[in-house]
């Protein structure tokens, strides 16, 4: 039977499923719309899109590593509420989703949404996304993920707060013990805390040093307006010095230095002549559960009251 596009808008308008869940579920049975909203409820997308417009901004960052230590991913999925990010069953759906995408090549959310359910094939992620929805009340979305790799050394793995944010840490090393682990963590804690936007001064590209170089200058030249260009230049380069020690994760300093001074390279470095290693902490990768996206502002209260509505 051929699906119109008015039978869609039915359909749609009927359980609130997405146009494309409505055009599947309408050929799977042969244009009889009784029978494809039953296969939408089955299927656990019915409602699921009316959900779809609310602010998803809550949640939880996912780390998980592989048993040999040298692959790891990370990933973000939001829902609405707090509530729900500590509740159980969002949890394990959360960490069968980084199980699936440890195991799996896949660039991008929107390919991973293509892509079968590891754990019912017969259903795509998007599909199992959406039941997921309808069975929590909320909406929920697979934000991003990224992964790492290292092929002599491990990767460390912090998560803060229960998720709120997510740190993975590659460590290059020829020797991996417990103290060299304990390091690996250390610094992974470091990252979660300061919030660094390079690993290493090689990370830093030219735009950013040029950008802050010309605000850096104007700054200086409103300051001592009777400096000659070698000063100011002078003035400059201290301070971009002074930046890079904030915004480059191993030469800020590290925060449980007993002087108060000790860069993280330096620990690092402590730590690997202390074991004989070559140590070298090369790159991380920082998901903060929530950034830059809207939060719904609404009182517990007014929650209550609508949900007893």
């Amino acid at each position: 039977m051929n699906v119109t596009a008015a039978m869609v808008k039915e359909l749609r308008e009927a359980t609130g499923a997405g146009m494309l869940d409505c055009k599947k579920a309408l050929v799977e049975c042969d244009g009889d719309m009784d029978k494809a909203v039953d296969f939408l409820r089955e299927k656990g997308l019915a409602g699921a899109a009316k959900k779809a417009g609310r602010i998803a901004a809550e949640g939880i960052v996912k780390n998980l590593v592989s048993a040999d230590g040298k692959k790891a991913v990370t990933v973000e999925v939001n829902a609405e509420s707090d509530f729900v990010a500590k509740n159980e069953t969002f949890q394990n759906y959360v960490a069968e989703i980084a199980e699936q995408l440890l195991n799996s090549d896949v660039a991008d959310v929107d390919t991973f949404l293509t892509q079968p359910w590891a754990l019912d094939p017969a259903m795509t992620v998007q599909e199992k996304l959406s039941s997921m929805i309808s069975l929590i009340g909320e909406n929920m979305h697979i934000r991003r993920f990224a992964r790492m790799e290292v092929e002599e050394g491990f990767i460390a793995s912090y998560i803060h707060m229960g998720g709120k944010i997510g740190v993975l840490i590659k460590v290059e090393s020829d020797v991996i013990n417990d103290e060299i682990k304990e390091m690996g963590q250390n610094v992974a804690m470091q990252c979660a805390a300061l919030k660094p936007m390079f690993c290493t001064r090689a990370e830093v590209d030219s735009d950013f040093i040029a950008k802050e170089t010309e605000i850096l200058t104007a700054a200086a030249k409103n300051e001592k307006p009777d400096a000659n260009d070698k000063i100011i230049a002078g003035m400059v380069q201290g301070r971009i010095n002074k930046e890079m020690k904030e915004v480059v994760l191993v030469d800020q300093v590290y925060v449980r230095a007993e002087d108060g001074k000790q860069s993280v390279q330096k620990y690092i470095e402590e730590v690997g002549k202390k074991n004989n290693a070559k140590v070298k902490v090369s790159q991380f990768i920082r998901f903060e559960k929530g950034e830059g996206l809207q939060k719904r502002e609404e009182n517990f209260a007014e929650e209550v009251a609508k949900q007893m509505a």
